[in-house]
């Protein structure tokens, strides 16, 4: 689905639904509900977390101390936004996949010196989209036309028409690349460039390693929003699958897995217990101390980034580092020879 929206100080852009689109995605809810939780180990797909009290809950956690991701890539998307403006030579599409609340996308336009962009913006999460449309209707003079399509990122690549006269950036930031292990990264940085034409760009910003105990109070903060974050996934089941967790009977764990180079989330069963999804048609036992992974969220060290996304048929143009932090930002073209299909 794609609502235009020129973006104006009374622009909300808030994306149409039909009552078929919300009922397709109460399947799909419960289908992919049904099948990872009898996986062993159980397990759900980490987009499920951002409902839009998920979606809330996580920008609060961008805020806080522990969690420097935002921030650090706020910084250098500021810092070096001018560069990366110059790819689109006096006219463009930018296209972010997971667009959050939109200040990031809008810190790179308001200080590119760009106009006369189309920017797409795909997300699942209809309070993402409508926040980040928001967030780029209050930049003063920023001549920018905005599409936003709710749709998962695979679709939403195939739903953006062709486009030839002018480059398309696509922006994956936030480490969202992280939330993929190696090969669905592989795959999914394949469909990004067989979306775009040689000539084109993509802009990844990852999180890289760090001491093991500042990412535990980044997944697992003392406040306790990062648990909120996680334990509001059996809230949204039970609230849109008929579900019957007991969410008191549930811990939050955050755990390094040093060998794979991975933050992984987990909900903990701190009982046995019986669960029943009804719209999933499933029952279940969880025994006590068994685990749900909830998220996983890779980390790299910065050629790994080069190594990672090379492969499916970009060149590394630039990069930029905030040591201190441990983030990077990566400009990357997509190159005349790739075993990817492009348009």
């Amino acid at each position: 689905m794609k609502i235009p929206a020129s973006i104006g100080a009374s622009t909300t852009g808030a994306p149409a639904r039909s009552v078929s689109d919300q009922h397709e995605d109460a399947r799909a809810f419960a289908a992919a509900t049904r099948f990872y939780l009898q996986l062993n180990p159980r397990q759900l797909p980490s987009r499920f977390l951002y409902d839009t009290l998920g979606s809330a809950l996580f920008d609060a956690i961008c805020n806080l101390p522990w969690y420097r991701i935002t921030r650090s890539e706020l910084q250098l998307l500021e810092r070096h936004a001018a560069t990366i403006g110059r790819v689109f030579r006096g006219g463009g599409r930018v296209v972010e996949l997971g667009c959050g609340n939109g200040e990031k996308l809008a810190a790179l336009l308001a200080n590119a010196n760009v106009t006369g962009l189309h920017a797409h913006l795909i997300d699942l999460s209809e309070a993402a989209l409508v926040r980040s449309v928001q967030t780029l209707a209050a930049i003063e003079d920023l001549a920018i036309h905005v599409t936003v399509h709710q749709a998962t990122y695979e679709a939403g690549l195939l739903a953006l028409p062709a486009e030839t006269e002018h480059p398309t950036l696509v922006a994956v930031l936030g480490s969202n690349i992280g939330n993929f292990d190696p090969p669905g990264a592989a795959a999914f940085l394949s469909q990004i460039r067989a979306a775009l034409q040689p000539g084109d760009y993509l802009l990844l910003g990852a999180d890289l390693v760090k001491p093991e105990r500042d990412l535990l109070l980044a997944y697992d903060d003392p406040l306790g929003l990062t648990a909120a974050f996680n334990k509001n996934l059996l809230l949204r089941m039970n609230t849109e699958l008929g579900a019957d967790f007991e969410l008191d009977r549930f811990a939050h764990r955050a755990v390094w897995n040093r060998d794979a180079s991975r933050i992984e989330m987990h909900l903990v069963s701190l009982a046995d217990q019986d669960v029943d999804v009804a719209e999933a048609g499933l029952h279940f036992r969880l025994q006590q101390g068994e685990t749900i992974w909830t998220e996983s969220s890779y980390k790299y060290e910065p050629g790994d980034i080069r190594r990672l996304v090379e492969p499916a048929g970009f060149m590394q143009q630039n990069q930029w580092t905030d040591e201190r932090a441990r983030f990077a930002l990566t400009l990357f073209e997509a190159s005349r020879s790739s075993s990817a299909t492009s348009r």
